[in-house]
């Protein structure tokens, strides 16, 4: 394997999994405080319905991404920088 691909990997990877790790952890969050209110919301007002499931839709998306860069940035060691050191 050569080295472009395994570095793309290395930043790949865990990216992926906090991704995946925040999805599973919203997805039971939603199911479990607003899954009743939001099947009787769709068995009683199909148009409000939509309406609120593209909203929680935009926010999830919003959260989870501003959530998910958090995080990485604490898990990625951090990055030399490539001016001077003023070191004393």
């Amino acid at each position: 394997m050569n080295e472009k691909l395994k570095s793309a990997l290395r930043a790949f990877v865990p990216e992926v999994l906090v991704h995946t790790g925040l999805i599973v952890a919203y997805l039971v969050t939603v199911l479990h405080f607003l899954g009743s209110w939001l099947y009787h919301l769709y068995k009683e007002n199909r148009e409000t319905y939509a309406v609120v499931a593209l909203i929680l839709i935009v926010v999830q998306g919003i959260f989870l991404e501003e959530l998910a860069h958090a995080l990485l940035k604490l898990i990625r060691p951090k990055e030399p920088s490539s001016g001077p050191s003023h070191q004393q």
